[in-house]
């Protein structure tokens, strides 16, 4: 991959003014792919600057007028794949599946995101005053501040950059210090496609010497982030006190149901995928599945024996499907949450082992919902099974978390499986499916600690844009 050493303020791409130098490594290798300065709180301040002077005009311009300039991102898109695989796998370690996800899901975001500019719809509504006219409009918020993690770090920012652009606003995004590469990208499709300069910025930094001045900045009206729930809430609080709106997208402690009626095989299945792709480090992944008595054997060796058989080794090799963990500090957090399961009497189904930054994958057996890696968001090749009384008991111990991000139930009564999705608090439930699912065209979110807000579709067009009541008086009134 070619490096990405400068700060994107302005449409220029320049060094940042931190007082750090920062690496890019390949967590599969540990090569040093370039290193580059961070950006300091005056880049910062100059980003947004220059989007809030690149705003009024894009908002101004017709629908057809902004849809236009999509077209061209997805050419150049198209034109960026090997540049863009390169990217995922050498900074990110993304196997083969999880590359081409997010190649493939990032147009899909742009196809359905270049609608955008004709839902800015309005209304209007009847006065009780003799010779008003009430009109309701949508407009932009104005410039948002965007905060991208390193785990899925393109799809996770072009969800909150495209459709605020879309939507008439102008963008300063941050990507994670390990990821930096990727929000460069989305910087220069955003620049090759011709958009105006200053209407999307990036700049990279660690989150404890820029984080703060991102969501502080006066400019910016919303700030939308996604990552950890710690970090969320942090943002969260500053920004609520300075009467600023956010959408958070933030951890899960998802559960799948299997139900004693379910397809063992079918179910297992599905767990291999829930459960490790991308190496747990999603968001949506299975931390728990919590089985009913009658299905537990068949269940286990099932989701056993196929786990056994996922190729876990060098992203670059097309059949491997469980790749390295991010960095050497991730690799610690996962293996305190392994040593700390085993010495809480969790029983090891199979037991994984550790090269590196690879992680081979682990499944506990006999666990509690208290025990550390069921308790937890791990974010590594980590899963726990739990047995529950029953179907009334495993809803309960699927709940007793304070995240609600994501789920999943397995039985072969599709309307009674409607049914206890519908008592699981998360913001998405798969019926017959793993938890991980992600269609730009339908809702995105969580409840409880997993987040505040709404992706995808209207939702994100309602959340990134700002209603106004303008009223006309065509008759006197005083």
């Amino acid at each position: 991959m070619k490096p990405y050493p400068h700060q994107f303020i302005g449409g220029q791409w320049r060094p940042g003014r931190g007082s750090s130098t920062m690496e890019n490594r390949n967590p599969f290798t540990g090569e040093l792919l370039y290193t580059y300065q961070s950006a300091s709180v005056e880049d910062v301040d100059d980003a947004y600057k220059a989007a809030a002077a690149a705003q009024p005009g894009w908002a101004a311009l017709l629908p057809g007028e902004k849809q236009s300039y999509f077209f061209k991102l997805l050419d150049v898109i198209a034109d960026m794949k090997d540049e863009i695989m390169s990217v995922l796998v050498e900074e990110g370690g993304s196997v083969a599946a999880k590359k081409e996800f997010e190649f493939f899901t990032c147009l899909d975001i742009v196809k359905e995101d270049m609608q955008f500019p004709y839902m800015m719809d309005g209304r209007i509504m009847p006065s009780n005053v003799p010779g008003k006219d009430n009109y309701v409009i949508k407009q932009p918020r104005g410039v948002i501040g965007v905060i991208a993690p390193w785990n899925v770090p393109l799809v996770l920012a072009m969800r909150s950059v495209v459709p605020a652009i879309a939507t008439g606003n102008a963008v300063v995004l941050k990507p994670a210090t390990d990821t930096p590469a990727s929000a460069c990208l989305v910087g220069e499709m955003f620049e090759r496609a011709g958009f105006p300069a200053g209407l999307v910025n990036v700049v990279m930094g660690r989150g404890s010497e820029i984080g703060d001045a991102i969501v502080t900045n006066p400019i910016p009206e919303l700030i939308s982030f996604t990552g950890s729930t710690p970090i969320g809430r942090h943002i969260g609080e500053v920004a609520t006190g300075l009467l600023k709106e956010v959408s958070l997208e933030l951890g899960g402690n998802n559960a799948m149901i299997v139900l004693d009626d379910a397809d063992p095989e079918a179910a297992a299945r599905a767990a291999v995928f829930g459960s490790f792709f991308n190496q747990g480090q999603v968001c949506m992944c299975l931390n728990r599945i919590i089985v009913t008595p009658g299905i537990h054997d068949a269940f286990l060796k099932a989701f056993v024996e196929a786990t056994s058989a996922t190729p876990v080794g060098d992203p670059a090799d097309p059949s491997t499907f469980i790749g390295p963990i991010i960095s050497q500090a991730q690799v610690k957090s996962v293996e305190g949450f392994i040593d700390d399961t085993v010495k809480a009497g969790a029983t090891v189904a199979l037991q994984g082992s550790t090269d590196g930054n690879l992680i081979h994958p682990w499944i506990f057996d006999q666990v509690t919902n208290d025990m550390p890696a069921a308790a937890n968001e791990v974010f590594g090749p980590v899963c726990c099974i739990i047995t529950a009384k029953d179907e009334d008991d495993a809803i309960a111990l699927a709940n007793a978390t304070e995240h609600g991000l994501s789920g999943s139930v397995f039985t072969e009564d599709l309307y009674h499986g409607f049914q206890v999705a519908k008592r699981m608090r998360t913001g998405m439930v798969h019926v017959n499916d793993q938890s991980i699912g992600d269609e730009p065209h339908v809702m995105f979110g969580g409840e409880k600690a997993s987040g505040v807000g709404r992706f995808n579709a209207q939702w994100v067009v309602d959340r990134f844009t700002t209603d106004r009541w303008i009223s006309i008086q065509r008759e006197k009134r005083f």
